[in-house]
């Protein structure tokens, strides 16, 4: 088989996502930390759960939404329901599932930290593009993320994180 090797301008490209990614990431994240004292994962966590039905999420549905293993998100929860920021309650219809509920306190954390969060999304990525490369930004990402999933009828990775299994059993 003979490598496909980038071309210059697929390199340069490469780069400069590599290069933004990292740094956007690691910008939001030392914000989050400053101000509400956790990392963009947590923020993330109760992020999804405030947006969900009765800011409850299925263990299993929340780490699909999130794109991470079940064991990364496991350490989230247990960090966050220590905090108060949440808790874990027994799924009514799946014995074997649990459920993550956001907490009246958790809800507070994520209301006093969200307006930073927003603002320095918009500074770091949106008011630096127009808005026809919004579009494009979005079509392009959504369109990498069906790939990868499989989603677009092409075959996926098929280890995508959330299906991942732990290499030790959960007690």
């Amino acid at each position: 088989m003979t490598t496909r090797w980038l071309t210059p301008e697929e390199q340069r490209a490469w780069r400069a996502y590599i290069a933004a990614s990292r740094l956007l990431e690691d910008a939001i994240d030392r914000q989050l930390q400053q101000e509400g004292g956790m990392p963009h994962l947590f923020y993330s966590v109760l992020a999804n759960l405030s947006d969900a039905p009765d800011r409850r999420l299925r263990m299993t549905d929340l780490a699909e939404t999130l794109k991470i293993t079940r064991s990364r998100l496991t350490y989230a929860v247990t960090r966050l329901e220590r905090d108060g920021l949440l808790r874990r309650e027994d799924c009514r219809q799946d014995r074997r599932g649990s459920v993550a509920v956001l907490t009246d306190e958790g809800t507070a954390v994520l209301e006093r930290t969200a307006p930073g969060h927003v603002e320095t999304v918009r500074t770091l990525l949106f008011d630096r593009l127009t808005p026809e490369q919004v579009g494009q930004l979005e079509e392009i990402c959504a369109g990498v993320a069906r790939g990868l999933q499989g989603e677009d009828g092409t075959p996926g990775t098929g280890d995508v994180p959330w299906r991942r299994r732990s290499p030790c059993p959960s007690s």
